[in-house]
This record gives structure tokens, C-alpha cells and sequence, in this order.
């Protein structure tokens, strides 16, 4: 291919030095051949129309949506009076584009080919749409197949918003860093990656019906003046035009791309005329793009109100000259009166031949028969932004930027970060407000704090401010936000942002890693960081995926595009490795259908509006990518502190797996925790008790004949209060274990519910075995078993072991020694115990008891942090770099062990025999499905065969314990069962 490729581009350069005469003719042959019934349209139609109405199809007049009536009445002017053939759409809504299209088909005798700019989706024109990716985000990907994607989906939402042109993709090699007008629209300055991602972009909009417009011929890469204010100057030879800008032209010619746009540029190459544009370029246009490229599609000139042309010609005398260069699409006309008037003179003048002005009205005519205007329909608005807003259209959008941000160094090998509990992390995010994407996932993943500088600008002081409270950190994290596109001021890039992070890097306890969210060219700006990361844009997806990228939930793939600088050069990046921590994406990403999701919202909504619960969080994860994550409702029935993705939540008896589990599967991970041995060969004090003869195994599968529970809290309390022998109002060596604020329990609190467990009866055998009795005393026993065996508290255990590594910042007991009330919602008031209400408190009596840890309840958390630890425990006991189980002990511990017992070794299954909406799980969910519930009104749910993870937290107890409506309504089992309805709808016809 290359070597053809050397070939033509060696004819090219005779022909154009003049040694070569070619006789092809622009009209010799087309771009595409016609079949009969194209043919027989194009001819009816041309036959049909006056010689004046023909002129008009050669016009695509600007329209905008969000201008007043005097607009639409000049644009219905001229497509009723001068029957224009189109209309390039600017700035607007898409619903008052699409109502407008469908008002201006309606007026005219021939339907109009209507284009936009969309050459990142309709974002760039348009208000309430979706921005896909920039050239330069695309330029960095490792895989050109999503630019492919890319186009199929702007090409979908052209299709649905009846656009029929897209002016895209740019394929200019932008080779000048300080181009003004194409910079991060640009491909890259690699001549073969333009190439290949421009054609990938072609076939993905022609494939699905938008005719593609490569631009801006001969190639606008190497200018450094915006041509919308003035006109460029490009001093090139012909040998570097050919082997440079033109390749990827010649490239998507061959690729079939159906439309080009030539650019306003002055090249003294083809033209000696100062004033004599490339758009107005016989030489240009003609001579080379026609001829000796032979190209035959349609030809668009650039916009003919821009600076370049319109402070040189009048309007409407431009337009004359345009087509008279051999252009067939006049883009822009700002008179089309005079420009009639003007072009009607050329043709009298012999300047412009009459068979070649038909050949162009019969291009444009094919033009439209090819975008099925043959068959026109007006555009269904009543579906319209659905249509404009596909599930799918996001799990692409997402995808761009996971291929493309780029880890630009490394030095001290800190990407991504591993050991959180060694690394003390504060994030600082410059140009960007309180509370953005990025904060947040960067807070997912670990609990330091989100330092917010909204101005880009701000002052010396500010940062000094923020230096001051670093000390405790030994990793700042510094992301630039909201960076210009262009040169201009160093992309955007404070005086006194560069200062501060330079001052970070002078530390040297302190390791930064710099993040800059915008244009790759302003890396020479950063370049002294050690650690750098290039995410490109600032939007929604680049600033979900660029946290994900520094925790290792994703590979760093893409590469520089461009060349920075000496030390930075096009094709730089690290590659990374995926530390499987949990990763944020869309649901079709992982097979399931968003909007059968969405039902969830509804079960949720309903929870709040019947009083089930004041509020609630759900999340459930796929192949270890959250796809769902929402909070609802309120704290408290008084609705004045919404529920967020932040709150946390009493777990109650998800304790259980969630923190004593956790310690005793890694003792049985370790060998030193034996499930066949009697509990009381750990436990020496139980061998003189009716328990002297339980097996581990009998205890983790509630068959060891324990009674449900004991209300141990009755012993401690009289008929007027708690007696004063166990509870004191003020902390202190005696009474050191907080209850509720102000109430504190006797030290020896926890022996005391320790012997009164150890005398508790037993159930009664039934044919000489203990039944079935899900029990808390077992992990009041657990626990003690395995503080004894870890000689540790298990609080201090988890924490040192799980909790952290793992970065989990709100699992925790008794949050209030860590968070503010504020951020917990409250569980029950209690009238008959604590007689206070219950905020950060632990709801369970027998944990008060012992100061809020107790082997079954005590656990806080919000629902990602919890989604943390169970993936871990699907992924058996791996991730974020590290094994936190050496043997699949979870597997072990979760699996059914023993016919007619619902249960696992401590976790929980469904009851499927129940029937549909019974059990605790969906009847549709898995029989290896395993996990737990808490009384509070929380659940957690583990599919080992579809790596499902499912969450729900709530405090329905919330103001009255006996509020049974959430178990009532099955809330938690019908989310579950929407979760697996999402895979029983076929994604494929989104």
C-alpha cells in the first residue's frame, strides 16, 4: 500500500510541476456508480426544476435555533424564494433544531440536505447533547475500532436529529504546536495515525447513512493564524505537501469519502495572487483536488463569512468566485441574492460552462437520494431525545477516553497507586468547582481530602493556604481543570498553579503527581513533574476515567499524539497494569440494559413515598464495574438532608460477613483457625458449659443449637432507666465504652455478655440433631474466638488489615469517633433503652452493650465502601495489587455445606423453594449466590457465576423498629430481581 501510495503521489508532483499532462476531466467518472433508480430520481428531479431553482441547490445557508423570528423568516425566505439545496445548523437546542428542520422541509419543493459540524458529536453545536471525544483524545487511543464506534454513533444521532452531513473528520497532521484554529482537533502529527483514524471515522458515519466531509484540503496543520479572523500563510513545497498533508486525503479518497472542504489558506504554491485563497483557487480546487487527485465527490468550501475570505471579497462576489474555482457546496453564503446575480454573470462571462455547473447540481442531487431524502420523512420529536441520549451512545462515549488517557511518566514508579494504607493521598483540583466527577471517584477510592481551587487564577495566597495543610499527606495528587484549547496564556495554566506545583515538588516528603485535563501541548508547561498524566478534555467521562487510571481499576493505554516538546515526543505513554479495584461504568458496558435498570428507580421512589424507609442507597456492580450506584429519599421522614453517595449506614448483621467473617476466614487462610475443631479448644472456658462440644463448622452453619438471641440489654436496665452500676453519664477508666453520646457502659461490659452467652440454653434436638436457628450469640462467639486467636481487638484488626489497605474510608465502628453526625443517617429513636435517637449509635442493643462493636452488628458504612470489601470477597481475596486471602477461602466459606441448610460457613444464601419474591434473593439470582441482610433494612448479595454485586442500604427502623413495610413490600428482592431482568433484554437494538 505504501509503495502504491509513493507511486501516485510521485505522478501527483509531475503533474503538477507540469511534466505530466493529464486530459481526466472532473465529470469523467464518479465517486460511486448509479443504479437505474438513482438515475431515474436524479434525472425527474433535474428535469423538474428551473434553471434558477438549480442554482439555488448549489447554496447551504447557516440556520440557527436559538435566534429569533426574523431569522427563521430569512431562512423560509430563501428556501421558499430561492430554493436553497441546504442547511448547515450552528448553535442551538436539538428540539428546536429538529422542530425547525421539520418547518423548513415542509417549505421546500426539494428536500434540503441539512449538515452540521459535529466533529466530537452534537455537543459542539448543540445544548442538552452528548460529547463523544476531540480528534486529539482519539489520536491517543490504542485502538482505532472505537473511532469507528464513535462515528456509527454521531452518525445515529444525525440520523434521528434528520442531518444528512457531517463536516468530519478534520484530517489535518497538525504539525505546527502553535496552530490556533486545529491544535486538539487534529488526529495527531503523524501522518499514517490521521490517516487511519480519519478513515475508521468516515466508515463509521457513511456506514450508517451521514455523509462524511474530510477536511480542511490541502491540510491546515502547519498554520499559526486563525483563518476565522485572518488568512494563513503556509510556505510549503510540493514535495512536503504530498508526502505529508495530502496523505491522509488521498487516504480517505480511497476510503470513499463523499464529501471534502477546502480550507482558507494562502498557498504561493498554487497561487502568486495574494488574495487568491485556496477556497477561490482554480489551481487548488480544480488542478490539483480534481484533476490530478481525480477526486470526485462533492466539494464544500469552508465557511464563507469567515475573516479569511470575507475581508477580501464582498459577500455574494465570493460565492462567484468559489464556484468558479470548482467547488460544488457554497457553505455559509451571507447574500444569496447577489451571489445568484453574480454567478449568473459568470456563466454569461464563459467563466463558468454550463455542462459542468449541471454535472455539480446532479452530484448534489445524488447526494441527497443517497441520504434517502428520495423518501423524506419529517423527524419524530416526540422520541426525539431519547433517541439522542442511547445507553449505548454512553458505554462508547466512556470507552474513548479509557483507550486514550496516557500515563505521559513515571518516574518513581508510583502509578497506580497500590498500598493505600501507606500512601496518604490529598487531592488538589485547580479550575474546577467543589464537588466534580473527578472528586468524587477520586474519593471512591480513598478517604483524603479534595482540595478545590475554582480559579484557575487565583492568588499566591490561596495556594499557600492549601500548602499549609498538606503536612499530613505524603502523595498530592494536582489536576488542572478548565484549560483553554489553544496557546493562548499556556493552555489556561495559572502563573500561580505552575508556582504551586512546583513547590510540591521541591518537597521532598512529598510525592506529586501532576494530571493535566486538557490539551496534550500544554505538558511542556509540566514536564519537570515526575509523575504526569494527560487525560485531554475536562467533561464527564475523562474525569471518571483519569481516577481509575491512578488507582488501577484501569490500564493506562493511550499515547501522546503530538510531540511536547525534546522529552516529550508523539507516541509517548506507559502502559500500567489493572490492579482490579472496582471500576465506574455504564451497564451496557457489562450486558445489562440501563433501562430496564432504571425500574429500579421506581421500587426506590416507591420505598420513600410509602414510608418503607426515609431513604436509601443501591449499587450493584458487574464483572467488578459499578453500573448502578443512586442514593434516594432523605435521612429522616423531616426530608431536610437528602441521602448521598457519602451517607453511611448502620449495616447491622451485614456485620457479620462484613467485618467477623473477614477475620475468620483469614484465620482459616493462615491455619490457624481449624472449622472441624471444637470451639472450645480455643475457648477453654466453654469446656464446663453446655457448649463444650460445638464444632466450628456446627457454629458458622447456626446448627449448633444456640438460641436466636438474648436481650442481654434487659439486664442492664430497670423499670425507670439503666442502672447506674453498669452505665455512667461521662467517659473515663471505669466506664470507658460510649453506648450513645453521653452513656457509657462498664469496661468489664464485654465479659459480662460473654459469660451470660456462655450460660444461655440450647435448643432442643430434634432425631438427635440441633435444627436450623440463625443465631447473634454465634458471632458473639466468633468474635471472641477470633480476638483470641488474632490477640488483638477485631476492630484494630480489620481496620490494620482490610479496611485500610483497602481504602475504605467510612467502614468503620462507632463512626462518631471519626464523622460528624451529619453524615450518618439515624436509625431508631429509641424510647425504651438508650431514650435518645440513634445517629452514628449502633442500633443493636447487645453491641451497645460493649460500646458498638459487636460480633454481629456495629458496622458503619456507605454502600461503594461495602461494594469494596465484597468484590474483594468475589474476587477471593484479591485486589488493588494485593491478596488479602492466599486460598479460595471465600469460596470455601460461601458454598452450600449441608443439605436442607440454606447456609454457608457464616454467609447467607436465597430460598429459592419460596417461589418468586419470597426469599431474600431473586428467584432469578443463582444458587451460589451468597451474601447477607440486617435488620436496619440493608442487604448484600454475591453471584459468584455472573460476578454480580449487589447493595442496598436504608434505615427503615427510622423512627419505630416495628416498621415492617420494606420487608412487607419485598423492596430489596424486587430490586434484585430487576437486576436480573436487565440481562433478559437484548442490547442489540438500542
Amino acid at each position: 500500500m505504501l509503495k502504491d501510495y509513493s507511486i501516485r503521489l510521485l505522478l501527483l508532483l509531475l503533474a503538477i510541476t507540469g511534466l505530466i499532462i493529464s486530459s481526466s476531466s472532473p465529470i469523467d467518472k464518479d465517486v460511486r456508480p448509479m443504479s437505474p433508480a438513482e438515475q431515474s430520481w436524479v434525472d425527474s428531479v433535474y428535469s423538474s426544476l428551473t434553471p434558477d431553482q438549480r442554482l439555488g441547490q448549489l447554496f447551504m445557508v447557516a440556520a440557527y435555533s436559538n435566534k429569533d423570528r426574523k431569522h427563521v423568516l430569512q431562512i423560509e425566505e430563501l428556501v421558499r424564494t430561492y430554493h436553497i439545496g441546504g442547511l448547515m445548523f450552528l448553535q442551538g437546542g436539538p428540539r428546536r433544531q429538529a422542530a425547525l428542520t421539520n418547518r423548513y422541509q415542509r417549505l421546500a419543493k426539494l428536500p434540503l440536505l441539512i449538515a452540521m459540524d459535529a466533529e466530537w458529536g452534537l455537543d459542539m453545536r448543540l445544548d442538552s447533547s452528548m460529547h463523544f471525544a476531540k480528534a486529539m483524545t482519539l489520536g491517543a487511543m490504542d485502538d482505532d475500532q472505537y473511532v469507528y464506534q464513535m462515528g456509527r454513533e454521531i452518525a445515529l444521532n444525525m440520523k434521528a436529529l434528520g442531518v444528512h452531513v457531517s463536516f468530519s473528520p478534520v484530517i489535518d497532521v497538525n504539525s505546527n504546536p502553535d496552530n490556533p484554529v486545529i491544535g486538539n482537533r487534529s488526529f495527531g502529527e503523524d501522518k499514517e495515525q490521521v490517516a487511519k483514524r480519519g478513515v475508521a471515522y468516515i466508515r463509521g458515519l457513511q456506514d450508517h447513512g451521514i455523509i462524511a466531509v474530510a477536511k480542511h484540503f490541502p491540510g491546515h496543520g502547519d498554520t499559526d493564524t486563525d483563518s476565522h479572523v485572518a488568512l494563513p500563510v503556509v510556505n510549503t513545497d510540493m514535495a512536503r505537501l504530498t508526502n505529508v498533508d495530502l496523505y491522509p486525503f488521498q487516504q480517505s479518497f480511497d476510503a470513499g469519502v463523499m464529501g471534502v472542504m477546502v480550507a482558507h489558506l494562502y498557498m504561493p504554491l498554487f497561487d502568486t495572487l495574494r488574495t487568491q485563497t485556496t477556497t477561490l483557487s482554480y489551481n487548488l480546487v480544480t488542478g490539483l483536488l480534481k484533476e490530478k487527485m481525480a477526486y470526485r465527490g462533492l466539494v464544500f468550501t469552508d465557511a464563507l463569512n469567515m475573516k479569511s475570505v470575507s475581508n477580501l471579497y464582498k459577500p455574494g462576489e465570493v460565492d462567484a468566485l468559489a464556484l468558479a474555482a470548482g467547488n460544488d457546496v457554497l457553505l455559509f453564503s451571507e447574500d444569496v441574492p447577489v451571489a445568484l446575480q453574480r454567478i449568473r454573470e459568470a456563466i454569461a462571462g464563459g467563466k463558468i460552462q454550463p455542462a459542468d455547473l449541471e454535472y455539480r447540481v446532479r452530484k448534489i442531487l445524488r447526494a441527497k437520494y443517497w441520504a434517502g431524502l428520495n423518501r423524506y420523512q419529517p423527524i419524530d420529536l416526540t422520541n426525539l431525545m431519547t433517541s439522542l441520549n442511547r445507553p449505548l451512545s454512553r458505554m462508547v462515549q466512556q470507552q474513548l477516553y479509557e483507550h486514550a488517557v496516557t500515563v505521559v511518566k513515571n518516574q518513581d514508579n508510583l502509578l497506580p497507586f497500590h498500598r493505600l494504607d501507606t500512601l496518604r493521598i490529598a487531592s488538589v483540583t485547580i479550575g474546577a468547582p467543589t464537588g466534580t466527577t473527578y472528586a468524587t471517584l477520586i474519593n471512591k477510592y480513598q478517604g483524603g481530602t479534595v482540595y478545590s481551587v475554582p480559579n484557575r487564577y487565583a492568588p499566591d495566597s490561596t495556594y499557600a493556604r492549601i500548602l499549609s495543610r498538606l503536612g499530613p499527606y505524603n502523595t498530592v495528587v494536582v489536576s488542572l481543570h478548565g484549560m483553554n484549547s489553544t496557546p493562548v496564556h499556556k493552555y489556561g495554566l495559572g502563573d500561580g498553579a505552575l508556582k504551586f506545583i512546583q513547590q510540591l515538588q521541591a518537597n521532598p516528603r512529598v510525592k506529586t503527581v501532576v494530571v493535566a485535563m486538557g490539551n496534550a501541548y500544554a505538558l511542556k508547561y509540566l514536564e519537570s513533574a515526575r509523575t504526569l498524566v494527560c487525560g485531554y478534555e475536562d467533561n464527564y467521562p475523562s474525569q471518571l476515567v483519569v481516577p481509575q487510571v491512578l488507582f488501577g481499576a484501569l490500564s493506562a493505554k493511550g499515547r501522546l499524539p503530538v510531540t511536547v516538546s525534546p522529552t516529550l515526543k508523539a507516541s509517548t505513554g506507559l502502559p500500567t497494569p489493572n490492579f482490579n479495584r472496582l471500576r465506574y461504568a455504564t451497564p451496557e458496558s457489562e450486558g445489562l440494559d440501563s433501562r430496564v435498570l432504571a425500574q429500579i428507580d421506581n421500587i426506590a421512589l416507591e420505598t420513600v413515598a410509602y414510608a418503607a424507609a426515609p431513604g436509601c442507597q443501591v449499587l450493584v456492580a458487574k464483572n467488578g464495574a459499578v453500573i448502578f450506584d443512586k442514593s434516594y429519599g432523605f435521612n429522616t421522614y423531616e426530608r431536610t438532608q437528602p441521602v448521598n453517595s457519602s451517607t453511611l449506614y448502620d449495616l447491622a448483621s451485614v456485620t457479620k460477613v462484613a467485618g467477623t467473617l473477614q477475620a475468620a476466614m483469614y484465620l482459616k487462610d493462615q491455619g490457624k483457625l481449624n472449622l472441624d475443631e471444637k470451639v472450645s479448644a480455643y475457648l477453654p472456658e466453654l469446656r464446663t458449659t453446655n457448649k463444650k462440644d460445638i464444632i466450628v463448622r456446627d457454629l458458622l452453619l447456626h446448627q449448633a443449637g444456640l438460641k436466636a438471641g438474648i436481650p442481654m440489654w434487659e439486664r442492664t436496665v430497670t423499670k425507670t432507666g439503666l442502672k447506674p452500676t453498669f452505665y455512667a453519664s461521662t467517659r473515663s477508666a471505669d466506664f470507658p465504652n460510649e453506648v450513645v453520646p453521653g452513656t457509657y457502659s462498664l469496661k468489664t461490659a464485654d465479659d459480662s455478655v460473654w459469660v451470660w452467652t456462655m450460660r444461655s440454653g440450647l435448643l432442643p434436638k430434634v432425631k438427635g440433631k440441633y435444627p436450623l436457628e440463625y443465631s447473634d450469640l454465634t458471632f458473639v462467639i466468633v468474635k471472641r474466638l477470633c480476638e483470641k486467636l488474632l490477640n488483638q481487638p477485631i476492630e484494630q484488626f480489620l481496620a490494620k488489615n482490610f479496611y485500610q489497605p483497602l481504602g475504605l474510608n467510612t467502614m468503620t465502628y462507632n463512626p462518631l469517633q471519626r464523622f460528624p453526625s451529619s453524615c450518618i443517617a439515624p436509625t431508631e429513636k429509641d424510647t425504651y433503652y438508650r431514650r435518645s435517637e440513634l445517629r452514628g449509635s449502633v442500633h443493636d442493643q447487645g453491641a451497645a452493650i460493649v460500646g458498638g462493636v459487636g460480633g454481629h452488628a456495629g458496622l458503619f458504612a456507605n454502600s461503594n465502601d461495602l461494594a469494596v470489601l465484597m468484590q474483594m470477597n468475589l474476587q477471593n481475596g484479591r485486589y488493588g495489587g494485593s491478596r488479602y486471602f492466599q486460598s479460595p477461602v471465600v469460596t470455601e466459606f460461601s458454598r452450600p455445606q449441608i443439605a436442607g441448610n440454606r447456609r454457608g460457613l457464616g454467609w447467607d444464601h436465597g430460598t429459592p423453594e419460596k417461589g418468586p419474591g419470597q426469599g431474600p434473593t431473586s428467584s432469578m439470582a443463582p444458587p451460589a449466590t451468597f451474601g447477607h441482610t440486617g435488620f436496619t433494612g440493608t442487604c448484600v448479595w454475591l453471584d459468584p457465576e455472573n460476578k454480580i454485586v449487589y447493595i442496598f442500604l436504608s434505615n427503615r427502623v427510622y423512627p419505630d423498629a416495628g416498621n415492617n413495610k420494606l420487608i412487607q413490600n419485598n423492596v430489596r428482592t424486587r430490586i434484585h430481581d430487576v437486576i436480573y431482568k436487565s440481562f433478559n433484554k437484548s442490547i442489540s437494538k438500542t
